[in-house]
């Protein structure tokens, strides 16, 4: 299933697939400072740093809502929604219910029909689309300035493979660049990948509107 950091990658490619969480929080990014919500995200996203997961993207079929793969498997996608579930999100729920009522506002790469509960959340074009409609898309920056901690990135990997991850408030060893909290393939990372692969989106959410 392109599309999704499930579909992707072989494990020799990995690093392919990415959800990022950026962590800033020098004096560089006091103009952008984290509010309440994106604290408890950025939080959510540095507890999954001391889970053990391995890649695993295949379909498979789970509750909704809150429903969820095994704990100790996942890809760049399930990241960002076990880490946005812990603070009272559930995406799935969130993207399901979009995709009902607009579906032909999501990308049609799949070849369905309509929504899938179990996979949808789970692929990186549906989540950019829900977060472009349902949050707030910022500028694709060169410019480490404009990211601020509990944002999304979206990149293209080599291979034309999606990824996401949340920007966290931690900084490069050269303290010009915020991390980003994501899982390239080997579990979840804390990596300075900002500008490591082409930028496809930067959003911001923090809930419903």
């Amino acid at each position: 299933m392109p599309g999704t950091c499930a579909d992707m990658i072989p494990m020799a490619t990995i690093r392919l697939c990415v959800v990022a969480v950026i962590i800033l929080g020098s004096p560089v990014f006091a103009q952008l400072p984290a509010d309440g919500f994106a604290t408890r995200l950025v939080d959510a996203a540095m507890e999954r740093l001391s889970h053990d997961v391995t890649y695993d993207g295949s379909y498979r079929r789970i509750d909704y809502p809150n429903g969820d793969v095994d704990d100790h498997i996942g890809v760049c996608t399930d990241l960002v929604v076990r880490a946005y579930r812990a603070v009272g999100i559930d995406l799935q729920q969130a993207v399901h219910e979009d995709m009902k009522t607009n579906f032909g506002a999501y990308p049609g790469i799949w070849g369905l029909s309509g929504p899938d509960a179990n996979i949808d959340h789970r692929r990186v074009p549906n989540l950019q689309a829900f977060f472009e409609r349902n949050g707030m898309a910022l500028p694709k920056s060169r410019n480490p300035e404009q990211y601020r901690s509990g944002d999304l990135v979206t990149w293209m990997l080599p291979g034309n493979l999606p990824h996401i991850g949340i920007v966290v408030a931690r900084r490069s060893p050269d303290g010009r660049r915020p991390l980003i909290v994501h899982n390239i393939g080997a579990g979840p990372e804390l990596d300075d990948v900002l500008f490591e692969f082409p930028i496809t989106g930067h959003y911001r959410y923090d809930g419903p509107r």
